[in-house]
């Protein structure tokens, strides 16, 4: 599931601005840094290349913000960390208009959102108002101060995590902000034998530190193109709806999945298919996408978590599969 390691010799290699040699050269690296699992792994990554966003879920210490941290380290952009708490407010994150006594005027002063990569940890720790000013950088690639816009770094990419066990000093994630997590998912505790190999590599270092980036910021843009050209034919387009709308009428369902829920599993999927060495989805990158991508857009009678996945878990089994 995770952990850490020493990574690359600090030098970013040559791929000749080819796709897969870039997705080879990033993965090597998020794997010599954290263990965790190969499906997860190429979600996060399908995330980036989407231009989405991914939030973390698991309980405390099983490290979401290693993993978050090496995903960022892989990458030679500009990384910011906001750890939330319930007192921040929405200018510590988004900038703002500081006097300038010099010039005798205002100047905005960007916060800690305008990163490549930037780690929101602990995202529910933080108001209902503080959460929202998120929304528009999160869904549009800006952030709009006394009436100016400000545009964010091109890649933009949020890390959030959440521990939704503890309930105490938390504010639940409103259903309009998990919406614009492209996935979100929970990384799960790691066998016996990684748990063993961890303790071994932490015994005398913290592996962070020896991880270097490999890709460029270029890279990453290229990938984000590439993935935009991934064909999806005619009957996966259908598919991808019919998974939609059978939420929408499920028993255990209030809301289900919104178009644009079914437009972010389709990029995610065409990530995936990159990621694979394809210039095509299949059904198999869509059933694999799913859970992740849909399961938090729902809103179930009980509220629980588990029955959303399980919900996409049924509408997956019961939906025919598109055959060529």
């Amino acid at each position: 599931m995770l952990q850490t390691t020493v990574t690359t010799n600090g030098h970013t290699p040559k791929h000749d601005n080819n796709p897969a040699v870039i997705i080879r050269q990033m993965t090597d690296a998020m794997r010599d840094a954290v263990v965790i699992d190969e499906d997860k792994l190429q979600l996060m990554l399908a995330a980036l290349i989407a231009k989405g966003h991914i939030l973390l879920e698991d309980v405390p210490g099983i490290g979401k913000t290693l993993v978050a941290k090496a995903l960022a380290r892989t990458i030679h952009a500009s990384f910011k960390r906001i750890q939330c708490t319930p007192d921040l407010l929405p200018g510590d994150i988004t900038g703002s208009a500081i006097y300038n006594p010099r010039e005798q005027r205002f100047e905005f002063a960007a916060g800690p959102i305008f990163g490549n990569i930037v780690l929101v940890d602990e995202i529910n720790r933080a108001s209902p108002r503080t959460q929202s000013s998120l929304l528009e950088s999160m869904a549009e690639g800006q952030v709009t101060s006394d009436g100016t816009t400000h545009a964010l770094p091109d890649p933009f990419f949020i890390i959030a995590t959440q521990n939704p066990i503890e309930m105490a000093g938390t504010f639940p994630l409103p259903e309009a902000q998990l919406d614009r997590f492209i996935v979100a998912m929970n990384l799960g505790y790691p066998s016996y034998d990684e748990e063993i190999s961890i303790l071994e590599r932490e015994e005398h270092a913290n592996p962070l530190d020896g991880i270097k980036a490999v890709v460029q910021l270029d890279d990453i843009i290229r990938l984000q193109e590439a993935a935009k050209a991934v064909n999806v034919v005619r009957p996966l387009k259908e598919y991808i709806v019919q998974i939609a709308v059978a939420t929408r009428t499920h028993n255990d369902v209030v809301v289900g999945v919104s178009p644009r829920g079914g437009a972010a599993l389709q990029r995610c999927v065409q990530a995936l298919a990159l990621i694979h060495g394809r210039t095509f989805v299949t059904p198999d990158d869509i059933k694999m996408a799913a859970p992740a991508v849909l399961a938090h857009r729902l809103l179930t009678r009980d509220r629980r978590p588990e029955t959303a996945q399980a919900v996409i878990e049924q509408v997956l089994a019961e939906t025919r599969v598109p055959v060529e």
